[in-house]
C-alpha cells in the first residue's frame, strides 16, 4: 500500500463531511481537521504503512480509533467536561515525541532516560488526554501535584504479565490493554519485586506504550532474542517509544546496544 492509497482508505472510514484531510508529500505526514470544532491532529503515514504489512485491516482499524478517541478527548475539553479530580497517570513517549500541543501549548513533562521522556495525561476511560501547562493553569493545579498523583496512580496499578521462555532466557510480558503498560516502568516496587525472580540480567524494554517487557537474560543468545523481540513490538506498536533495550540494576536504568554475534555494548560506552 502506498501513502495516497491510505489517505483514501481513511477518508472511506473518516468521512469527509467531518474532517478535512490535508496531506504533506514532504513530511508524508495527513493532518485531519475537525469541521465542527476547528481541532485538528497531525498523523504519520510511515508507521501505519509498516504495520499495515503485518496487521493490515487491524492496522488501519486501529488508527480509525486511535483518531476517533482522540478527538472525542478533544470535543470532552471543548465542554469542560476535564478537571483535576479525573484520574492522572504517567505515560511514556519518545524523545522524539512533540513537546508542545497543536495549539503551542507545553506538555507537562519530566526527564526519564536519552531513550525516553514522562508525559502525564488525564484518563478519559476508553482514552486519555495529555495535559499542558494552559490545562494546568485554568485548574489552578501545580505541577509537583499532577506529578505525585501520577506515580501514586501508576503505582496502584494491576500488574498481570505473562511468562515465556527462550533458549533458556525467560521474558515478562507486561501487556494489560489499560493504555499504561510502559508507565509500569515507573513503579520502583515492581521493578524490585521482579528483579527478586531474575538469576540473569535484568533488562527492561519499552518498545511502545501497551508493553513493558523485562527479560532475564541468561546468555548471549537472550541478547538477540531480546533484539528481535523488541524491534517486532517497536514495528507494530500504535505509539512506538524506543527499540532500544536498558539494563536495571541498583535501581538505575542503563540504555544498551545489541551488537552482531551476541555482544552487548553499554550505550555510555560508545559515546
Amino acid at each position: 500500500m502506498k501513502a495516497l492509497e491510505l489517505v483514501r482508505l481513511l477518508k472511506t472510514q473518516l468521512s469527509e463531511d467531518i474532517y478535512t484531510y490535508d496531506y504533506n508529500r514532504e513530511t508524508n505526514k495527513l493532518r485531519l481537521t475537525h469541521k465542527a470544532t476547528g481541532k485538528g491532529i497531525e498523523i504519520s503515514i510511515p508507521p501505519i504503512l509498516a504495520k499495515y504489512e503485518t496487521k493490515k485491516e487491524v492496522a488501519i482499524n486501529e488508527v480509525v480509533y486511535t483518531i476517533n478517541e482522540t478527538f472525542q478527548a478533544m470535543e470532552k475539553e471543548m465542554a469542560g467536561e476535564i478537571d483535576p479530580s479525573l484520574s492522572v497517570y504517567p505515560v511514556i513517549r519518545s524523545t522524539s515525541f512533540p513537546l508542545k500541543s497543536n495549539e503551542g501549548n507545553r506538555f507537562i513533562i519530566k526527564d526519564h532516560t536519552a531513550e525516553t521522556r514522562i508525559y502525564y495525561a488525564v484518563d478519559l476511560g476508553s482514552t486519555y488526554r495529555l495535559l499542558d501547562e494552559k490545562m494546568l493553569a485554568d485548574w489552578k493545579v501545580r505541577e509537583t501535584e499532577v506529578r505525585e498523583r501520577a506515580l501514586f496512580q501508576v503505582r496502584n496499578l494491576e500488574n498481570r504479565f505473562k511468562t515465556d521462555e527462550v533458549a533458556g532466557n525467560i521474558f515478562y510480558f507486561f501487556n494489560n490493554n489499560d493504555g499504561y503498560d510502559a508507565s509500569r516502568i515507573l513503579n520502583e516496587s515492581l521493578l524490585k519485586d521482579m528483579k527478586k525472580k531474575i538469576t540473569g540480567d535484568m533488562t527492561i524494554s519499552l518498545p511502545h506504550q501497551d508493553v513493558m517487557i523485562i527479560g532475564d537474560i541468561r546468555n548471549e543468545t537472550g541478547y538477540d532474542v531480546l533484539a528481535q523481540m523488541t524491534m517486532h513490538f517497536f514495528t507494530v506498536g500504535t505509539v512506538p517509544i524506543t527499540s532500544l533495550s536498558f539494563i536495571y540494576e541498583n535501581g538505575d536504568l542503563e540504555p544498551i546496544f545489541i551488537m552482531a554475534k551476541n555482544r552487548v555494548s553499554k550505550e555510555n560506552e560508545n559515546e
